[in-house]
């Protein structure tokens, strides 16, 4: 459940604080007053899609928060290594240069990993879902979210990926075969040239490493034989003196039992300086400048360089780049018997995805009758009680008879009045019709899923009067069993309310401000009477407002001893 909502610096909204609570919170207010701009919040910190423009004129940056009780995302934030307490917090900060930072609990997140927690947490109706209902597309969609089993889906999907990468098989074997002579003669030319440079890994190193040797040949000379001369190249040298110092710090010792550990040291440093030196007299002696072994490393060099230019990589690239040109070889000159166990092992596995699609095929009408039943039922709770909703699967037609998403077209077809043939929804319903229809599918879905809040932008567009009412007592309904918010400019909507806010904008030192209100009884009868009659308010509107609100709550008590009744059953 969304418990608090903080807004900062949002459009014309400078801050706003907003609690939520259980049940039914309604948000009302003049149009353009800036009630949308909470919902755009809400898509904004659960993830979405967060531009500059939403940073207020003037402002350095823009900060959403969002806390929500914890359960829903308890996995999830194990999952993702997050820390959780009594509280889950959300948070998106928007600069006004357009850049954006996400953190969960304190902690840096993706934007991506905020709309898969946002997922989780919030379903958002907004004004533009009643246009995506008109999308056929779309349909098929719903239907499987509605009810398709996920074994269903996914066996179809498994077998639909093998048959889909043995067509890219064949493909690609096709173009070798068509353009067979030039890719041969292409890919022959790479290999002779990649093998005839006798490449080895390692090789480029190891050269550079001789040849910066080589080319410093002289400063190396001369340092190697200062140091083996000052270690015992000469009568006085370093091993000579160490050797010295043993014998005097020997005697020394026979005299002081303190010092008893120094002879063993000292024996040891001249052990290692002796080492050294020996080290130093064979490098010495191994080395040797040759101006041809020069030239032939740095033309050896020239050549693995080119080579890199010309293919576009690095030594361990060209390695791979011949073994990958001898591999196309051969692909190229057995694609013609490929080919033909291609032909078999494709017509094969069509089979395989023709069965998993009529599995689908099945899961999918057994789905749509159900969804068929619920839907109608929510309809008719909505004032629309000749109403008529089918869902029309079709098979796909062509060939091979089937795509990603199955072999079925979806098409959800409706009769508004008694009497007429099912057809289209783009076709047959009004404006309120479509809200109305996309409400019952909201609350018919909202049943399977575990989503504890909902949040409706305006979904009473084009109702008015008694189908006013029922979607008001719809709203009160699912607010039973999960927490809703919603935006509204009909009074027998507002009336079902459990909070209550008013968004007002004003004027103030020459800036337009928005402020969000909690409303307490009087607040919200008065805001009501305003939405029956504007601003000229009478005692008769007040009075028809409580008179509006007592009818509310005693249909919100009744809810509720219903839901409570279901649950002790189900229990």
């Amino acid at each position: 459940m969304l418990q608090e909502l903080h807004i900062e610096n949002i459009a014309v909204i400078e801050r706003a604080d907003l609690t939520f609570g259980a049940g039914l919170n309604i948000l009302t207010g003049e149009t353009g007053a800036g009630k949308s701009i909470v919902v755009d919040s809400l898509y904004a910190v659960l993830g979405g899609r967060a531009s500059r423009e939403l940073v207020r004129t003037g402002a350095d940056k823009a900060v959403i928060c969002a806390t929500f009780d914890p359960e829903a995302a308890a996995q999830w934030c194990a999952d993702n290594e997050i820390d959780l307490d009594d509280e889950l917090i959300l948070r998106r900060q928007i600069t006004a240069e357009g850049k954006t930072a996400c953190r969960v609990c304190g902690v840096p997140v993706t934007a991506a990993q905020l709309r898969e927690l946002g997922s989780l947490l919030l379903d958002i109706h907004g004004q533009n879902d009643g246009q995506q209902l008109l999308d056929e597309r779309q349909h098929l969609h719903y239907l499987d979210a509605f009810g398709v089993p996920e074994r269903a889906l996914a066996a179809y999907t498994e077998e639909y990926q093998k048959y889909i990468e043995l067509c890219r098989e064949q493909e690609t074997l096709r173009s070798y075969e068509d353009e067979k002579e030039l890719l041969t003669d292409s890919l022959q030319h790479q290999i002779e040239e990649l093998e005839q440079a006798e490449l080895r890994s390692g090789e480029e190193a190891e050269l550079t490493e001789r040849r910066d040797l080589l080319r410093n040949f002289e400063k190396l000379s001369e340092s190697v034989e200062s140091a083996y001369a000052l270690l015992d190249g000469q009568d006085v040298s370093a091993i000579s003196l160490a050797a010295e110092a043993e014998s005097a710090v020997t005697r020394a010792a026979g005299f002081a039992s303190e010092l008893a550990a120094l002879p063993g040291a000292v024996h040891e440093a001249v052990f290692t300086l002796q080492d050294a030196a020996e080290t130093l007299r064979d490098f010495r002696d191994g080395l040797d400048f040759s101006e041809a072994e020069y030239d032939r490393i740095e033309s050896r060099l020239a050549l693995l360089r080119r080579l890199e230019r010309k293919y576009h990589t690095d030594e361990a690239g060209l390695l791979q780049k011949l073994e990958d040109a001898r591999q196309r070889i051969d692909q190229i000159e057995y694609a013609g018997d490929r080919l033909l166990k291609l032909e078999r092992l494709i017509r094969s596995q069509e089979a395989r995805v023709l069965q998993t699609a009529d599995a689908l095929t099945k899961a999918r009408k057994a789905a749509a009758a159900s969804l068929e039943r619920q839907v109608v039922q929510e309809l008719r709770e909505l004032a629309m009680p000749g109403v008529r909703f089918q869902v029309e699967i079709l098979p796909l037609g062509g060939a091979p008879g089937f795509q990603s998403t199955g072999a079925d077209t979806v098409r959800f077809l409706l009769s508004a009045n008694a009497g007429e043939a099912p057809g289209r929804i783009s076709r047959i319903a009004s404006g309120g019709e479509l809200s109305r229809i996309m409400l019952a599918l909201k609350n018919v879905f909202a049943q399977r899923d575990a989503v504890p809040s909902m949040v409706f932008d305006e979904v009473d567009a084009g109702v008015s009067g008694v189908a006013a009412q029922r979607v008001g007592e719809k709203l009160a309904k699912l607010s039973a069993a999960k927490q809703v918010i919603c935006i509204t400019h009909l009074p027998q909507i507002a009336a079902m309310a459990d909070r209550h806010y008013r968004i007002e904008k004003s004027e103030a030192d020459g800036r337009t401000r928005t402020t969000v209100e909690l409303l307490d009884h009087a607040g919200s009868s008065r805001e009501i009477a305003r939405l029956h009659g504007g601003d000229h308010i009478t005692d008769l509107t007040l009075a028809s407002a409580e008179e509006q609100l007592a009818s509310a709550a005693h249909y919100k008590k009744t809810v509720r001893v219903e839901a409570n009744e279901k649950g002790s059953n189900q229990v």
